[in-house]
């Protein structure tokens, strides 16, 4: 049974389909990368995973359990089990880094305050940011701050984390530490669904990508499978302009 099962979800942003039957499975420990043209869908699955753009149709399963997305109790079952990362790093800025980890485990699962604490300065080690637990936002680089971010999607301690584009808010010198830190996260056998234009990185820690256009799947491989050899003119297309140099 996979992890993660979409199966033929649709979503509009009024009358406009944006997703059009998309259908994917990845297994625990697995990471997928979603690539494609901007515009192309690639966040919106992400967003309708979380129950943040309306799902149309289709279903999707997580560990054999239907969710749905019609019922708000549904929805934020699901957003217990997944967390987002999104392209800014929406930190409280009034806040320590320990404090912007805690917050939600203390104020909303109400987990003990010394287990959160101890996972939270684990998270941040993990994340190369260890000396970092009692520094404010406006004390960090972009690339601390995103890396702060991520940390603090794990605290919630979720069985999949989705990482929609966490580089393309960061200056070119940034975007190598954040990569190194979901690198880490893989290591560790993180289920992920990484949204990236990141191409070297992607084939370097995906276990499958899948590239879209036009809010469809166009086709679907192994990275090196589907980087050197795709089968869809389109997909030719695409990767010959973006992997040319």
């Amino acid at each position: 049974m996979a992890h993660l099962a979409v199966n033929d979800v649709r979503a509009k942003y009024g009358a406009l389909e944006v997703l059009k039957g998309i259908s994917f499975s990845i297994e625990k420990g697995e990471i997928a990368a979603l690539v494609g043209p901007s515009g192309s869908g690639k966040s919106t699955v992400l967003r309708a995973l979380m129950g943040l753009t309306p799902v149309t149709g289709g279903h999707v399963a997580l560990a054999g359990d239907q969710l749905d997305y019609s019922n708000a109790k549904s929805v934020r079952a699901a957003r217990d089990r997944m967390a987002i990362v999104f392209q800014q790093y929406n930190l409280f800025q009034n806040m320590t880094v320990m404090q912007n980890l805690t917050l939600a485990p203390l104020k909303i699962k109400r987990w003990p305050r010394a287990e959160v604490e101890s996972e939270a300065r684990r998270l941040l080690g993990l994340v190369g940011l260890g000396d970092k637990a009692d520094a404010y936002s406006d004390q960090l680089s972009g690339g601390q701050q995103q890396r702060v971010a991520l940390a603090r999607a794990l605290a919630l301690k979720p069985q999949i984390l989705l990482l929609d584009e966490v580089t393309s808010a960061l200056d070119p010198e940034l975007v190598n530490e954040v990569l190194d830190a979901v690198g880490k996260l893989a290591a560790e056998g993180m289920t992920m669904i990484i949204v990236s234009h990141e191409m070297a990185f992607v084939r370097e820690v995906a276990d499958k990508v899948i590239f879209m256009d036009g809010g469809q799947i166009v086709e679907s491989g192994e990275p090196a499978a589907l980087f050197d050899s795709p089968r869809t003119d389109r997909a030719r297309d695409f990767f010959s302009k973006i992997l040319r140099h």
